[in-house]
């Protein structure tokens, strides 16, 4: 199967909370098939101000499907917190069939 690049997520470079998010998202991802078929695209808003506005939210990172956001981070988040955040909104991509 193709991916597609059906999740988006906003990031910042040196944001703590967007470095724990990429290795939540690797560790779902490695080894778990289901998972590994979705495509997360990972947009600088920094460096894409003109997608970045087009999308509600205040804390990166942030993660959508199509404009719908699903997921954004907080103050003091945890890493586990993250994690199942992360997982959630894979686990959404699957049952909207997005990929």
């Amino acid at each position: 199967m193709k991916k597609t690049n059906n999740i988006l997520a906003f990031y910042i470079d040196g944001c703590p909370y967007c470095r724990q998010a990429r290795e939540a998202l690797k560790e779902l991802t490695d080894g778990n098939e289901k998972y590994s078929e979705i495509s997360v695209e990972w947009i600088n808003e920094n460096q894409n101000p003109e997608i970045s506005e087009k999308y509600d939210y205040y804390y990166v990172p942030s993660m959508f499907i199509g404009e719908k956001k699903f997921y954004e981070a907080h103050r003091g988040e945890s890493f586990s917190e993250c994690k199942e955040n992360v997982r959630r909104v894979l686990e959404t991509a699957i049952q909207e069939k997005i990929f």
